[in-house]
Order: C-alpha cells, then sequence, then structure tokens
C-alpha cells in the first residue's frame, strides 16, 4: 500500500508537496515527485521549487517486497513518453513479467510498477493510451490505483472492487487526484468524488467498463470455491515472510487463518493473529478459543474508554464520518492494525467481503424470503468500495498497514455471485447464513464451534459499541472531528 496525488492545471509545487505530506502515513519509506523530470526518494519536508508546472504526481512508497527477485522501489517511474504512479499489489506479478520478456520487452522489471508501466507501453506502441491502459488491465489480477501520463494524456484507474481508493476533485483552476481525500481537501478541494472501481478517468472524462464482474451471469459450480479461496490466499502471500490476521474467532477470519496456516507448512510463513475487544468480550472469549485450536499466535488489545476517546479524533477524520456503526467498525481495524504495525509488520489479512459474497447479514433473511437475495449481495458488492473498504483502508493506514483481502478476489467473487442462493442461506428460519462458506470451513477442519459461530458485528463483538454509546457520545460531539 502506497499513496499516489497528482495536479493538473494551474498550481503551486508546493500543494503536491502538501499533499504527499498528508498522506505520508500511507507511505512512510521513500517519496517522490514528477514535475517535468522525475525527484525520487526524495525528503519532502525539505524539497522546494518555485517554478510553475501544468503536471505534477507524487507517491508515497510503503515498501514491503525485497526478496526473491521482486522490490519494492520509489516512484514515480518512467518508460520511454510515459510517466506512472502506482499503488496496489499485482498478484500475477511473474506472469506479466514473462509475458513482457516473450514479447521482447528487454527492461529489467523486479516491481509490480514497472511491470504495469512496461505492459502499457507495449500496448501504447500500437494503440492510444486509453486503449493500451483497458488492454493492460484484462491481463494484471490484483489490487490497485494508478495513474500514467504520455505527455498529451492522462488516464487514472482503480481495481474491479475498489480495494485501493483513489478520489478525483476539480475546480475552475486545477484538477486533482489522490489516495486520500485528506490530501485534496489539503489544497482546496470541496466537491470531492470516488473513482468507481473498474473505472478510467480519462482527461478527466468518466470511461465505465463494459460489464462489472457484479454483473456478470454464468451457472456457478460450488465445488469450485474452495480451490478458488486457496488461490487467493496463495496469491496475496507471495512475496511475503510474515503477516498478521485482524482476527475475531470467528468464521471468516477464522477459515483464513486456517488456510494461511496450511500454506505455511510448504514455505516459511510466519502468522500472527491480533485480536481487539474490551473486557468480557464475546470476540476476545471467541479468538482466544480459535488461536488455541489453530495453534497460532494471539495478541489482544483490551480496549478501554480512555483509550477510545484518544483514537477517536483520529478515526473520525481518517473516514470522514461520525455513523456510530463505522465508527466502531473503523476503531477495530485501528487498535487491530496499531498492533500489527508495533510488532514491525507491514501486511494484514482481513475477511471483509465474506459477509457480501455468502449472505451473512441478518437481513439478508428477508432478501432471501422475497426472492431477491442474489440481486441484493451483487448491489452490495457494488457498493462495497464506498461502504466498507474505504474505510477499512483510511483506518489500516493510519498505522502503515495494508490490508490484504482473500474474499475480494475477483475470480473468486464472480464464481459465488452465481452461486444458488439456496447454497448461502438454506431457509427463512437459517439463523447461521452462509451455509456453503460454513459448510467448506468445517470440513476443511475447523471445529464446529468456530465454524458455526453465530455472525457478530465487530462493534459490537468487540464491546467498542457500547461504551461509544453508553460512555462518550453522552458528553463529546463526534461530529466535531470530521
Amino acid at each position: 500500500m502506497c499513496s499516489i496525488v497528482g495536479l493538473q492545471g494551474s498550481f503551486k509545487v508546493n500543494d503536491i508537496v502538501q499533499m504527499l505530506k498528508t498522506s505520508k502515513n500511507r507511505g512512510p519509506d521513500s517519496s517522490g515527485i514528477y514535475l517535468d523530470e522525475i525527484y525520487a526518494d526524495i525528503n519532502i519536508d525539505e524539497f522546494t521549487d518555485e517554478n510553475e508546472y501544468e503536471i505534477a504526481f507524487g507517491h508515497n512508497l510503503l515498501s514491503i517486497y525485497d526478496n526473491d527477485g521482486r522490490i519494492s522501489k520509489p516512484q514515480p517511474i518512467a518508460s520511454d513518453n510515459l510517466v506512472l504512479v502506482f499503488n496496489g499489489e499485482i498478484y500475477n506479478f511473474l506472469t506479466i513479467r514473462n509475458f513482457l520478456n516473450k514479447v521482447g520487452v528487454e527492461a529489467e522489471i523486479s516491481s509490480d510498477a514497472e511491470a504495469l508501466l512496461y505492459l502499457i507501453d507495449f500496448y501504447a506502441k500500437k494503440l492510444d493510451l486509453l486503449k493500451a491502459v483497458q488492454s493492460a488491465i484484462r491481463l494484471i489480477d490484483g489490487d490497485y490505483a494508478f495513474s500514467v501520463w504520455d505527455g498529451e494524456n492522462l488516464a487514472i484507474a482503480r481495481d474491479p472492487l475498489g480495494v485501493k481508493p483513489l478520489f478525483y476533485a476539480q475546480n475552475d483552476e486545477v484538477k486533482g487526484f489522490a489516495s486520500s481525500r485528506l490530501s485534496l481537501k489539503e489544497v482546496g478541494f470541496t466537491d470531492i468524488n470516488t473513482l468507481k472501481p473498474e473505472h478510467i478517468l480519462y482527461n478527466w472524462e468518466d470511461i465505465s467498463p463494459a460489464q462489472p464482474i457484479y454483473e456478470k451471469i454464468f451457472e456457478g459450480d460450488v465445488a469450485k470455491i474452495d480451490k478458488m479461496l486457496r488461490l487467493s490466499v496463495i496469491k496475496r502471500v507471495d512475496g511475503l515472510r510474515e503477516l498478521g490476521v485482524i482476527f475475531s474467532g470467528g468464521l471468516d477470519s477464522s477459515y483464513l487463518a486456517l488456510l494461511l496456516k496450511e500454506i505455511s507448512d510448504n514455505i516459511p510463513l510466519k502468522i500472527r493473529l491480533y485480536a481487539v475487544g474490551a473486557e468480557g468480550s464475546k470476540d476476545v472469549e471467541a479468538a482466544i478459543y480459535a488461536s488455541k485450536f489453530l495453534n497460532l499466535e494471539l495478541e489482544i488489545c483490551e480496549v478501554t474508554e480512555d483509550m477510545i476517546r484518544e483514537a477517536l479524533p483520529r478515526v473520525v477524520k481518517a473516514i470522514g464520518d461520525d455513523n456510530l456503526m463505522k465508527v466502531g467498525v473503523g476503531l477495530t481495524t485501528y487498535f487491530a492494525t496499531e498492533m500489527v504495525a508495533r510488532d514491525g509488520l507491514k501486511v494484514a489479512f482481513s475477511g471483509q467481503g465474506a459477509d457480501e459474497l455468502f449472505g451473512g447479514y441478518k437481513r439478508y433473511l428477508q432478501s432471501f424470503v422475497d426472492g431477491t437475495l442474489n440481486y441484493d449481495l451483487r448491489v452490495d458488492m457494488s457498493n462495497m468500495y464506498h461502504v466498507n473498504l474505504e474505510r477499512d483502508d483510511a483506518c489500516s493506514m493510519l498505522n502503515g498497514i495494508e490490508l490484504r483481502l482473500p474474499f475480494l478476489d475477483k475470480t473468486l467473487v464472480e464464481l459465488v455471485l452465481n452461486i444458488p442462493d439456496n447454497k448461502k442461506i438454506v431457509s427463512m428460519h437459517d439463523d447461521m447464513r452462509k451455509s456453503i462458506l460454513r459448510k467448506l470451513a468445517f470440513e476443511e477442519g475447523l471445529d464446529y464451534e468456530i465454524a458455526y459461530r453465530p455472525k457478530k458485528a465487530a462493534q459490537y463483538g468487540t464491546g467498542i459499541d457500547k461504551i461509544l454509546r453508553k460512555k462518550i457520545i453522552k458528553d463529546t460531539d463526534i461530529s466535531q472531528y470530521i
């Protein structure tokens, strides 16, 4: 995870510098700027330039890879007439690099950003920039947001499910984009838009995909779910030596932990579990039980009223919302990733997305009764990017931690959305819901108590919502922090 920023129009260089400073928590390891040339690995606190420019990009790097021929490099980067800034992960990096070698690209490619840049450059030799970007996106498998400039045209793109954030805005003098809303607010933008998943902003015109993944219809095969989820997890650990799991002891996080542990039997991979909850909370009790069953190391953050009061301004400001449900979940993510960062890790896995895929929320029972479950799941998946994903990303990046979400793998999502409704909820009395996922987890090796633990929303299971409502909002107007 990194942060990218950009401006086009009439602006001062200090504006792009301020945007980078505002999002430095997203990429503490290195910063770079493109003006009329690339200034790589700079100290943004000391960088000055009094000249005027028509376009500028900036990048803050969170360095994750430094092994097996794959490294995280400072950006922006350039090839021929192209300049690119990239945030995210390309999970089929080796496939893309091999493809480029076979088609005659001789450059040394050792980072995800380079793989994408040279792929776009390959197509741009025959196509215009928009078609080159569209062709490249069809080949890459990953979670990403990026911008590429060819000297005349600008293309800004976001991954198919919106796992990586990207915002844009414009006024009479300047247009801008950023990984963080706060970066755009910092330089005076007020009307800020979210770039939708799979969309491309081409010369500031929104280009939608031919068919979003949540609109694809085909006959889904239940037997493929386990394999697809395993592949999703395997892709997301490639190049990592250690990682954290945001862990509640429930079905989703426990299933991921189980799969990760199986993978670690074949490759050197250290896994740590991180649970959050007030004293005596249900999530902490469940996490302790599940961690012992899995025989994995567990760290617990026992939250108190004082801790919540201290973290509240940062979390509310980061998510830009004072909705108590969002704040409660955001605080859970914040406290969990704070532990992850304290242990020196940079990546945490989360079970986000499983409820929208498999029908986990209680309200889906009514959808099942009404015969609208398939439709409602697709609608919720199409809206996850601004309902849940941007919130979780903002809170984890306050601690410089990249979230990886195996349930939101493009291929897995396409498959599960086309599984029959009665495999997810078996009847109007199915209070557990997520039937097929529970069955798979149990058959894979989770015990019954874990696989069939009732769904408990994070803000309730941790006890954070109770503290917010009974102790904090009585004397605190949290909207002041937005």
